[in-house]
């Protein structure tokens, strides 16, 4: 009986030990899927646009009433439309390796048309630090520099950063020797000069369709690659060479701005250049480029045409984000590498540190967030920190820009006293702020001063910098500006550059 009955008491605990088990399978089971479940919504993905020689006065959602911009208006309208945005280096090179570095251009050197990579070693791009963190990466054409017309024309990478990407590819185009009906404005007095290359004002009504060109094939590609990577978090940076020259566009986005003589020039202010210092009158000119009244109106048609093939290439990419249902999962950023002058103060293209060159076009979409405008003064360089705590990635501690997400839920914030930019082949300094813009030329100011009250003067036509009244003010940004040249200094790059 003792037998029997111990055998069964053993059978019994070798149930209860097995059912024990399986409870706790079960247990462990549900432990896993509520924990997974409480994880929280997947990561946002990024989808980072930029246009090149883009000047916020081209778009209609900043008010241009002459172009229409249906695209990119569309993305304000779901977006944080930003004001006050500036570049940190008013021409390609400095201000793509600032904003994609984290660093200011006077942190690094990096002053012309070369990649960060061997001043920073081996910190993180924001680009790489998603793809670190897990992201799928890719650019597709110009987001480090890229030179435009030949870089597009030749099709190779530029001063491109390999660590960077998952994959990379490129857009080759014809630019000026598109087919077409096709004029040299810049340094052709009596217009027997054929369309030219190069970095010149030439208007190309070209043959063919989007495609024909680098802007049609980026697009398709990051059409492609959305589809493709649909399921997986994506850092997707799309750059667009419209509207730089040469304004080469398909014929069909040209008749709104013929004739070319209805366009409006900026006004022309007599003695305009009297008291600015030399390096403040811009490299272009209406003057140097021997641009008279018809050739000035043509620039600023051919420049809104490459405008408006551009928006259209950013519709197509919005559409495909939707088509893919992503457009909820999506941080949308939407800029340019710095501004642009057409006509003012009879000063063209870039390098100014006036507004017109030195500010941008900057819009935020994130997703739950309201959409609206923003007046705050930021800086292209407070997109890598911005983004990366919006998708929960630490926000690495060597970079230089400010975490502006804030001004994403309470957009009358002030983040900055003053945005800074450079331009480097002028040896020029700019501290922008509410009030003023101060423009220095020489570390220590030696080759002029530029001072404009911009509340009293939005379009800076007075410098104040000589005037007794505001010797004290100038005294002040000097101050100032010291400070911050010491403060971009003062950075983890092993070697200080001066």
């Amino acid at each position: 009986m003792l037998e029997i009955y111990g055998s069964e008491f053993s059978q019994k605990n070798t149930d209860n030990r097995t059912s024990l088990f399986y409870l706790m399978i079960i247990v462990l089971f549900f432990h896993w899927s509520c924990t997974s479940t409480e994880e929280g919504p997947e990561p946002f993905n990024v989808l980072f646009i930029i246009s090149d020689d883009l000047t916020y006065n081209a778009l209609s959602c900043y008010g241009n009433s002459v172009i229409q911009t249906p695209n990119i208006d569309r993305l304000a309208a779901r977006g944080m439309r930003f004001t006050r945005a500036y570049c940190q280096g008013t021409y390609c090179g400095p201000s793509r390796a600032s904003f994609l570095s984290g660093y200011y251009p006077h942190a690094t050197g990096v002053l012309g048309y070369t990649n960060p990579r061997p001043e920073i070693g081996d910190r993180e791009t924001w680009p790489q630090h998603f793809k670190n963190n897990g992201y799928y990466t890719a650019r597709v054409s110009k987001i480090f520099h890229m030179g435009v017309p030949g870089g597009i024309e030749e099709g190779g990478d530029g001063a491109d950063d390999s660590l960077s990407w998952t994959e990379r590819f490129n857009s080759p185009g014809p630019e000026w020797k598109a087919p077409g009906d096709g004029e040299t404005l810049e340094g052709n007095p009596d217009g027997t000069k054929p369309v030219v290359g190069g970095n010149t004002f030439v208007v190309v009504e070209a043959d063919g369709d989007d495609l024909v060109h680098s802007d049609g094939k980026t697009a398709t590609k990051a059409v492609e690659l959305i589809k493709k990577h649909k399921d997986e978090p994506f850092w997707l940076g799309v750059g667009f060479v419209r509207p730089h020259v040469p304004f080469v566009a398909p014929a069909n986005y040209f008749p709104p701005f013929k004739p070319y003589q209805k366009m409006v020039l900026p006004d022309k202010v007599p003695g305009d250049w009297d008291d600015i210092p030399e390096p403040g009158i811009n490299y272009k000119t209406s003057e140097n480029m021997q641009m008279n009244i018809r050739k000035q109106k043509k620039a600023m048609g051919g420049y809104y045409a490459s405008v408006s093939y551009m928006d259209a290439q950013v519709g197509k990419v919005l559409d495909a984000l939707e088509e893919a249902d992503l457009q909820n999962k999506t941080i949308i950023i939407f800029t340019s590498d710095h501004g642009y002058h057409l006509g003012e103060h009879d000063f063209w293209a870039k390098v100014s540190l006036l507004d017109e060159s030195s500010g941008v076009p900057l819009i935020i979409s994130v997703p739950g967030k309201t959409p609206g405008v923003c007046h705050s003064l930021v800086e292209l360089l407070d997109l890598y920190p911005t983004v990366s705590a919006l998708c929960n990635l630490e926000i690495p501690a060597n970079i230089q820009g400010k975490n502006i997400a804030s001004l994403l839920d309470d957009p009358a914030q002030e983040v900055r006293e003053a945005a800074f930019s450079v331009a480097p082949m002028r040896e020029g300094f700019l501290l922008r702020d509410q009030q003023y813009a101060f423009i220095q030329y020489g570390e220590n100011a030696q080759n002029g001063i530029e001072l404009y009250d911009i509340n009293k003067d939005p379009g800076q036509y007075q410098n104040l910098a000589k005037s007794d009244r505001y010797q004290q003010v100038v005294s002040e940004y000097k101050i100032k500006m010291e400070k911050k040249l010491s403060e971009v200094r003062d950075n983890d790059l092993m070697e200080v550059i001066n």
